[in-house]
């Protein structure tokens, strides 16, 4: 069934696809985040563990994005277990859009 659906060349495109995710120039961490959670569910069969998923997530993120998650996590991110790891971008993720939806209906940030 998974091979007639998905052959072993989309298999490594996808897998390329996750391990190469960059955030984009003026791409917020909220919306990075939703891009890399759609692009690993487009493919749920792509066999990549939990930490080197967030591990490809981390290495992509912009360098202000990063620092921060840095910051939260007491700069010991590699000492945290996958899912509280998780937890913690959902969290600054979340952050970062209700401030960006803040910032723009306000005068001052323009």
């Amino acid at each position: 069934f998974l091979v007639k659906f998905f052959p072993a060349s989309r298999t490594t495109t996808i897998r390329k696809d996750i391990s190469g995710i960059r955030q984009l120039m003026g791409e917020s961490l909220y919306e990075y985040w939703e891009r890399f959670k759609r692009l690993c569910a487009s493919y749920p069969h792509h066999q990549i563990s939990e930490q080197l998923l967030l591990q490809y997530f981390y290495e992509g993120l912009n360098t202000m994005d990063r620092s921060m998650i840095d910051a939260a996590s007491g700069g010991a991110l590699g000492n945290m277990t996958p899912a509280s790891t998780r937890g913690l971008i959902e969290k600054m993720a979340s952050n970062s859009q209700q401030f960006n939806m803040r910032c723009h209906s306000c005068e001052g940030c323009a």
